[in-house]
């Protein structure tokens, strides 16, 4: 689950991070009011789950009150990627004299959290290590001790930043962490923390991902969800615990597990074609499971064709089949489907689908190939 910034600021100074005075407004007048509030000149930013805000003309610096609510009026109801903006987050504006990105995350690979931050402050983390990969510093975290003062140090020194400053970055770092084991995140981010005028740290900008496998401990957090910035079938995926994110593409995808739904659509590329989703049934596929997946497919007006690539490991492949075909007794559609099936009890699978007059495959690459033909 991802915060919105000012959710995510918000969180940070629970835990000590320094930031900006500032509050949200969901109009005009609201945004020309907190901008009285706080005096001087605010900073009026679009909140949206997305990136790119500035350029897209969502944050707007303000010298006065009045300004701030044209600012406001102008960002509230433009459309960000695809999102439409609800809320503005209206900040006192910073002195900055150098941006820093620093954030903690998961290295997957070594199975620990992990420090990463850079002295390319304020660009996409993703640009700086394509074209400057050399600015990025990283330190793996213990979780049973945390960020030691000499992993700090060395992150600021390689940065180098000011010496004097260096306890302070250690303190918003270990802080950060805080943040981050305290909530279960995925990613705690700030980008830019920056250095002021007067030689303080401030995160002027934030981003937080929460493991969805731990809300169950945080409801609060829970509650903190927009689902006004789901799609309707990103809403009704989540309701029916199924992983789903609508991409451009014409050829639906129904898989069961992460890693080979990412395989599955990058085979389909390779033959030419185009995913309409990433959809993860996860390890079981019921009746009422595939049913619910389909009528989420066949939401999408773009998808031509539906691909199944179903590998049977705890479940078995004539399961799968009579829940795909007790489902389409459910659904009305003409949208053609294609199903590969693997592993365990998949001969029998394939036989009942292809009593049920349904395109059968063998093979990932057998079942793309038929699937693009179909789309096309």
């Amino acid at each position: 689950m991802n915060l919105h910034e000012y959710q995510a600021k918000r969180l940070f100074a629970q835990y000590g991070v320094p930031i900006p005075d500032g509050k949200v407004a969901s109009t005009a007048e609201q945004a020309r009011a907190i901008a009285r509030e706080l005096g001087g000149r605010v900073v009026v930013k679009s909140q949206v789950l997305t990136g790119g805000r500035g350029k897209a003309g969502g944050i707007k610096l303000a010298n006065d009150a009045d300004e701030a609510g044209v600012a406001a009026s102008q960002i509230l109801g433009m459309k960000i990627k695809g999102y439409t903006v609800r809320r503005v987050l209206v900040d006192q504006a910073a002195d900055i004299r150098d941006e820093i990105y620093l954030a903690i995350l998961i290295d997957r690979g070594r199975q620990l959290p992990m420090l990463m931050a850079s002295s390319a402050g304020g660009m996409d983390i993703e640009q700086v290590a394509e074209e400057t990969p050399e600015k990025i510093y990283r330190t793996h975290i213990d979780p049973m001790i945390g960020i030691r003062p000499y992993q700090s140090t060395y992150i600021a020194s390689g940065m180098d930043l000011p010496p004097e400053i260096w306890r302070q970055f250690h303190q918003i770092a270990s802080n950060l962490y805080d943040t981050f084991k305290g909530i279960d995140a995925s990613l705690t981010e700030i980008n830019p923390l920056i250095i002021n005028g007067d030689g303080k740290l401030l995160a002027v900008d934030g981003k937080v991902s929460i493991d969805d496998n731990a809300l169950f401990r945080h409801p609060q957090l829970a509650e903190m969800r927009d689902v006004d910035e789901e799609t309707s079938s990103e809403r009704e995926a989540r309701q029916n615990g199924l992983s789903y994110i609508q991409l451009e593409g014409n050829i639906g995808c129904m898989v069961n597990g992460a890693g080979l739904a990412m395989a599955t659509m990058d085979v389909i590329k390779l033959y030419g074609g185009e995913p309409a989703n990433f959809l993860d049934i996860g390890g079981g596929a019921t009746t009422e499971s595939v049913a619910a997946a389909l009528k989420i497919i066949l939401a999408d007006s773009n998808v031509k064709v539906i691909l199944f690539n179903i590998f049977g490991g705890i479940v078995r492949g004539d399961e799968v089949a009579r829940g795909i075909i007790g489902a389409l007794g459910q659904i009305d559609t003409e949208v053609p489907m294609v199903v590969r099936l693997l592993g365990t009890n998949a001969r029998e699978g394939i036989q009942i689908l292809s009593d049920a007059n349904m395109i059968t495959a063998t093979t990932l690459s057998e079942a793309a190939s038929k699937a693009v033909a179909a789309s096309q």
